[in-house]
Formats: C-alpha cells, sequence, structure tokens
C-alpha cells in the first residue's frame, strides 16, 4: 500500500518555495521521492534546498521568477524540464494578500494580488499541462483557502482570487482528467505563515480564530505534508477537481 504514495523518478516544481507552505510542501515530496524544482519570486530557496539535501538526498533546482511576469510560467516549466527532463507535478502555492477594506481597496492593489494569485495559477497550468497531456500523465495541485468559500474581511482581492482558483481547478480537471492529468486543490486552514503574521499579532483575533478551530490550533506547514503527497502520487489516481480540506474543522464548525 505504502508504494501508491511513493514519488521516486518523478519531478515536482512548487512555487514560493523559499519558505511556509510551499517549502514545506517541497520537503514532503522530496520525502516520498520526487525531485524538486524551487520556485522564489525574489529571494532564493536555497534554505529549502539544504533541508532536502539533509533529509531526503534528493535533487533540486533554484528558479526565480516574477509570477506577475506573463512570461514567467512558460520560463519556469521550461527551466524545470531542462533541469531534469521532465516534470510530473506541479504545486501552485505562491500568493499574495493585501489587506485593506473594500472601500479604499486600489486597483493597483487588486490587480496584484488576481495576477499572482489566480492569472499565473492559470498559465502555470497550462505550461503544464501541454506538457503533462503529451506524456500521458500528471498531477497538479492548486492551494486554495478557507476564503474559496468564505469571504473574509478587509481582503476583498483575496478571496476574489481563492475563489476563482478552485473554479478554475474544477474546470480544468473536466478537461485533462481523460488525458491522465488530475487537477486538485488543497484548501488550508489558518496556518502559521507569513500572511497571516498580522492576524496572529493581533492578540484578539488570534484568540477568536483559535477558539473557533476544532482541533484547538492553528496549522503548521508539516500539516499539508500528506495531503500533498497524496494528491501528487498514484495513490490519487481516481480524484479528480476535489477541494481537500486541511482546516484543523474549520469548514465543519
Amino acid at each position: 500500500m505504502t508504494e501508491l504514495f511513493r514519488l521516486d523518478g518523478k519531478v515536482a516544481l512548487v512555487t514560493g518555495s523559499s519558505r511556509g507552505l510551499g517549502a514545506g510542501m517541497a520537503i514532503a515530496l522530496a520525502s516520498a521521492g520526487a525531485d524538486v524544482a524551487l520556485h522564489a519570486n525574489e529571494r532564493s530557496a536555497s534554505v529549502t534546498a539544504d533541508q532536502i539535501a539533509a533529509s531526503s538526498g534528493r535533487r533540486t533546482a533554484l528558479l526565480t521568477g516574477d509570477l506577475a511576469d506573463r512570461s514567467a510560467a512558460e520560463a519556469l516549466v521550461t527551466g524545470t524540464v531542462d533541469a531534469f527532463g521532465r516534470l510530473d507535478i506541479l504545486v501552485n502555492n505562491a500568493g499574495i494578500i493585501r489587506r485593506r477594506a473594500a472601500v479604499e481597496h486600489t486597483d493597483e492593489e487588486w490587480d496584484a494580488v488576481l495576477a499572482v494569485n489566480l492569472s499565473s495559477v492559470f498559465r502555470l497550468c497550462r505550461a503544464s499541462g501541454r506538457h503533462m497531456i503529451e506524456r500521458g500523465s500528471g498531477k497538479i495541485v492548486n492551494i486554495a483557502s478557507m476564503l474559496s468559500f468564505q469571504g473574509g474581511v478587509t481582503v476583498p482581492g483575496y478571496a476574489a482570487s481563492k475563489g476563482g482558483l478552485v473554479q478554475l481547478t474544477k474546470a480544468l480537471a473536466n478537461e485533462w482528467a481523460a488525458s491522465g492529468v488530475n487537477v486538485n486543490a488543497i484548501a488550508p486552514g489558518y496556518m502559521e505563515t507569513d500572511n497571516t503574521a498580522a492576524l496572529r499579532e493581533d492578540a484578539a483575533r488570534h484568540r477568536e480564530i483559535t477558539a473557533r478551530i476544532p482541533a484547538g490550533r492553528w496549522g503548521t506547514p508539516q500539516d499539508l505534508a500528506g495531503a500533498v503527497v497524496f494528491l501528487a502520487s498514484r495513490a490519487s489516481d481516481y480524484v479528480h477537481g476535489h477541494v481537500l480540506a486541511v482546516d484543523g474543522g474549520w469548514l465543519s464548525r
């Protein structure tokens, strides 16, 4: 049974993997046997590469690129294939958030969030999808959010982008399932990452959120390890267009 979850011989590209959830998922994929192309926007993902070398010894490649740039997606896919000769797994993790009341939310903030969180994901899926469809297999894992289901407060662009991400996941699954390409998503709950630093620094808000989580704690990058390996492996071959909530029970409350 454990062989269903092995990723030996596979190559993954993980965006936004210099820290946080992206780093955690990249390390998990490597631990399952995959070689990993590590993307970062500006800062290098070398720390993640060092952790992979120490924990599993898998090969890594360091790639950089501004995902708001329309040419970045093709360059990242090409860079991965050039480094390893193939691409089997894409994890669209990179994202940004801008917190401001809707009436004060600027066009620039809206455009920036949608460009990175939604438009770049489509371009990366499109570029990877061409490669995977030609090979007859592939796994794409998009990182959604609790705000794919809920509206949130003071994050209109982020909520819109994550809602759109779920619909994009389903649309691509409809088109590519028959070609052997699985497109699914993970919706993390409240996680201890840079994106939630402002919430965690607000003591009252932090207490309110924690009290509503049935598990009684915020998640960590390690909590996504099993989910991402499952959706990247043969164990999920008949799973298409699904959004897997890893939220400590938040949505069931």
